[in-house]
């Protein structure tokens, strides 16, 4: 398995794949592929990596920044897309584990996602009540600081995820 930037030929698949991957999740809004479009359409994607085996692509990861409390050099995690039949198999911890690990060598302050805390508590995340978004409950906002800065108040998205 291969980890490696996204390329303009991919932009269909990942669109298939990421409508597929959240078809039936619970918590989904049906707008995650729309909203990988719109990142990339304005220049938002820091980082599109995606999983491949022979030739396929297996899952995506988007990266993009956000503000957290108006502080800049933070990043917002999402949306993990793997198909269906190839979830389980650790392909969206290794694109996880890859982004943040790049994000460290930019020189980003942190990442911040909105999800699942048994999940990413694995890759460091913390639930923060210091760091808020709308209504989400507070155990599902979470962030990584990748120094001793860490940034509080309410997370700002980029303008794409409202696309839908």
């Amino acid at each position: 398995m291969t980890i490696r930037p996204e390329q303009p030929a991919d932009v269909d698949t990942i669109r298939t794949l990421t409508r597929a991957a959240f078809a039936h999740a619970p918590h989904a809004s049906q707008t995650e592929a729309a909203i990988v479009d719109a990142l990339r359409d304005a220049g938002a994607l820091t980082l599109s990596l995606v999983s491949e085996d022979n030739g396929e692509i297996l899952g995506h990861v988007a990266f993009s920044p956000v503000t957290v409390g108006g502080a800049d050099g933070w990043y917002g995690l999402g949306p993990v897309s793997v198909w269906p039949e190839s979830q389980s198999r650790g392909i969206g911890q290794s694109l996880i584990r890859h982004g943040l690990e790049a994000l460290r060598q930019m020189g980003a302050r942190g990442c911040v996602l909105i999800g699942d805390p048994a999940y990413y508590s694995r890759f460091g995340f913390v639930a923060d009540p210091g760091v808020s978004y709308g209504g989400i409950p507070p155990e599902y906002v979470q962030r990584l600081a990748f120094g001793d800065d860490i940034a509080r108040g309410e997370i700002v998205y980029h303008a794409g995820f409202e696309a839908g």
